[in-house]
């Protein structure tokens, strides 16, 4: 071949310049490229360019003389080895690996099948039913204020809580259920976006307190809505709104005082003898699951 007979011409030319790394020689089986890339330290290259990169001058002159040669050009760009070693390679995949991590914890979780959330949101009222009963007969309560945690501030999924601690107990079960049927109550539950509320007032205590009025006065505490309203069973939600600091879990704990008040007030909740520990609040860490 032509070309790289001149090539060999000035091999040893190109070879002994002063900073030379590498001459390589690039073929292209395709479209029959002949490229010849010389590599030079910054410093040599410097020097090289002042003396006008002989010998490419000539050589170029004679590559133009070869019959099929049609284009003959020439370029400067940089050469790095970016190679990792074995040290590096492993530091790379463990960035990568704690950056997927990161993204994982950020990523929205997927929905939870809603037959398998459903089974733990009645598991937990049912539970707390049982638990319910004993606390408030111990003290003679006949309403209980409390909060629960699965049904994640959805109205319908505290519903079904509340119906899983009204259940009636079956005495033959291993486990109890249920059971806090006869003791009026206000469930509510911490979500994302809202508070989700739930009254009950038990047929013999409707004389007593209306719950809709009930739930209405503890929601008018940070501007909620009722959502759902019968004699029994009422529900009602108060939206997150940032602008205003209303957060689920910051309003839970004073709309559960609230509630207690206001029964207070009927005279259907112990009084408060001023003693802020004996205040009756209950929550998700009172009931360990």
């Amino acid at each position: 071949m032509a070309a790289q007979a001149l090539l060999d011409e000035v091999l040893p030319e190109l070879s002994s310049l002063e900073g030379v790394q590498s001459v390589q020689r690039v073929v292209c089986g395709g479209c029959l490229d002949f490229k010849v890339v010389t590599k030079l330290t910054q410093k040599a290259f410097g020097e090289w360019e002042k003396d006008g990169f002989a010998p490419e001058a000539a050589f170029l002159e004679k590559l133009k003389a070869i019959a099929g040669v049609s284009t003959i050009e020439t370029q400067t760009y940089t050469l790095e080895e970016v190679k990792l070693n074995k040290k590096d390679i492993k530091k790379a995949q463990d960035k990568k690996e704690k950056e997927e991590a990161e993204k994982g914890k950020d990523a929205p979780k997927p929905p939870e099948d809603p037959a398998k959330k459903l089974k733990k949101v009645v598991k937990e009222g049912g539970k707390r039913g049982v638990e319910i009963e004993g606390a408030a007969d111990m003290g003679g309560l006949q309403f209980f204020c409390t909060a629960v945690e699965f049904p994640e501030g959805d109205v319908e999924m505290l519903t079904e809580s509340m119906k899983a601690m009204n259940a009636k107990s079956d005495p033959t079960e291993e486990e109890r259920k249920g059971g806090s049927g006869h003791i009026g109550k206000m469930i509510f539950s911490a979500g994302v976006d809202q508070l989700a509320v739930a009254a009950y007032v038990p047929e013999e205590k409707q004389g007593d307190l209306v719950c809709e009025e009930w739930l209405k006065t503890v929601l008018a505490l940070f501007g909620g809505e009722v959502t759902a309203s019968a004699k029994d069973v009422c529900t009602g939600v108060v939206k997150t709104n940032s602008d205003k600091g209303i957060f689920p879990l910051k309003i839970r704990e004073p709309m559960i005082l609230e509630a207690n008040n206001f029964l207070r007030k009927k005279g259907l909740f112990p009084e408060d003898d001023g003693d802020d520990d004996d205040e009756m609040v209950f929550g998700d860490d009172d009931f360990p699951s």
